[in-house]
């Protein structure tokens, strides 16, 4: 094992490698996968200089604690958490030098739901599809880490390996109220028009057991205009499916491809970044939207 490697000593309640995924896989059944909140990862990733696709650490509301064989740069962004040093504090959402063997603490979310860790060279696990992306649906690349876990890094270099110490724009705060533009169908027919208009006027809340795979909501459940179920077929990021006890499931990244509950609408890929930091709890309003 190269001294270029990240030791998980700590691997929290659930943390895996993601960078862009692998999408155009979907004929082969195979999902997307990726970092849920991409925009959160590019920017970690630009603040240690390394390129936008590389593979960084996505964390789940408790953390982790890493230590580093090696001198390494990191940052950490997403959700807003305390971020340590060998038991220092140190600045979250920027640049931090971590020597090697020291203890990177990445603490409880204090809001929102996933961190992203960036280490300059990037997680260098071996890829699948052209993705170093964990997928928890269909077992694609590494596993989620455990304790005791060790992750090869790249060496920092090419165009993007200048560290980024600009001042930067704060990220977005995790909503308070989570508000998810949809566009109609293609199964809108399946329902009655009252649960149609349910969907878009009336009030859900995130449940906990929304995952990688899929944001669920509680609230008004949606009623059927026709019985029975729908051959397999072919579902998108962001399609909302509605399985027969009627509460819509909005799909993440790690979604199946194809699918047979009724998708009433869909929505849009911009949105998707604060549905994942969506605690549980939080308010969810659909808003309808016309096609484009």
């Amino acid at each position: 094992m190269t001294d270029r490697a990240l030791a998980v000593v700590r691997a929290g309640a659930l943390t895996t490698v993601q960078d862009r995924g692998r999408p155009g896989h979907a004929h082969l059944g195979v999902p997307r996968s990726g970092a849920l909140d991409a925009p959160a990862a590019a920017l970690v990733n630009r603040l240690v200089g390394n390129p936008p696709g590389a593979a960084v650490l996505e964390t789940t509301l408790t953390g982790c604690t890493l230590r580093p064989r090696c001198a390494v740069t990191v940052a950490v962004g997403g959700a807003p958490c305390p971020v340590a040093v060998d038991g220092r504090p140190v600045p979250w959402a920027a640049p931090v030098r971590v020597r090697a063997g020291a203890v990177l603490d990445v603490g409880a979310a204090d809001s929102g739901v996933r961190s992203y860790v960036a280490v300059s060279g990037g997680v260098l696990v071996e890829p699948v599809l052209g993705s170093r992306s964990t997928d928890l649906l269909s077992g694609l690349g590494p596993p989620p880490l455990a304790d005791g876990t060790v992750l090869p890094l790249g060496r920092p270099g090419g165009r993007h390996a200048r560290v980024d110490v600009a001042p930067q724009p704060a990220p977005p705060a995790p909503p308070a109220e989570l508000v998810l533009r949809v566009t109609p169908g293609p199964r809108a027919d399946w329902f009655t028009p009252e649960a149609v208009r349910a969907f878009t006027s009336r009030a859900y809340r995130v449940s906990s057991a929304s995952n990688r795979i899929g944001l669920r909501v509680d609230g008004p459940a949606l009623e059927r205009a026709r019985p029975g179920e729908l051959p397999s077929e072919g579902t998108v990021l962001g399609a909302v499916q509605v399985p027969p006890d009627g509460m819509p499931v909005v799909f993440l990244a790690d979604h199946p491809t194809t699918g047979g509950y009724p998708v009433i609408g869909v929505v849009r890929t911009p949105d998707l970044p604060a549905a994942a930091q969506a605690v549980p709890g939080t308010p969810v309003h659909f808003m309808a939207v016309r096609r484009r």
